[in-house]
Formats: C-alpha cells, sequence, structure tokens
C-alpha cells in the first residue's frame, strides 16, 4: 500500500529550504514578486490547514463528550444493578427457622 505524504509521520518537521530562508542564488530585486506570491501560496494554504484542523479537534473534543456521558451513565446503570443484587441477598429470610430438638 502506498502512503500519502500527510499519512506519513513527522514529515511535516522536516523543514524545506524555503523555510529555513536559506537559497543557493542570491536574491535579484525582481525576484521578490515571487518570494511574495509564494509567500501569500504558503499563507493561504497554512490558514485552510488551521480551519481544518480546529474543525476537526472541535468534531473530536464533541466525541469525546458524548463518550463521557454514555460512560457515566452505563457506570450508574452498573451500580443500580450491583446494588440491587447485594440487597437481594442481604434481605433477612421471610421465615426464621426454628431449632428442634430431636431425643434419641
Amino acid at each position: 500500500m502506498i502512503r500519502r505524504a500527510t499519512e506519513i509521520k513527522r514529515l511535516r518537521d522536516i523543514k524545506i529550504l524555503q523555510g529555513s530562508k536559506k537559497r543557493s542564488i542570491p536574491r535579484v530585486q525582481s525576484s521578490s514578486y515571487l518570494a511574495l506570491y509564494m509567500l501569500r501560496k504558503e499563507k493561504d494554504r497554512l490558514e485552510k490547514e488551521f480551519y481544518i484542523l480546529s474543525k476537526r479537534n472541535k468534531n473530536v473534543q464533541k466525541r469525546l463528550n458524548e463518550t463521557d456521558r454514555e460512560m457515566e451513565m452505563l457506570e450508574k446503570e452498573e451500580e443500580k444493578k450491583r446494588h440491587a443484587q447485594l440487597s437481594r441477598f442481604n434481605k433477612p429470610l421471610a421465615k426464621e427457622r426454628r431449632a428442634m430438638v430431636l431425643k434419641y
């Protein structure tokens, strides 16, 4: 199975040449428009990625809250069942047993 670049862990942490601000060719005055364009494109991409991540974060948080509520409800139900079982076993018998003495 071929993995996409976004699925590889830590790939986004690799510094690229543009990110480190080092160039093999010195800047020329006319290339500032190109640099400005590239920076705008990267800014747009990062804003889009930030939006997607924040939306995903909200969805994950919502699901975590739902899971917590479901767990609490199930734990309460189990506690009620356990309490009902314990109270059933701890009830005194309806009739007390009487001891009879047998003589041989």
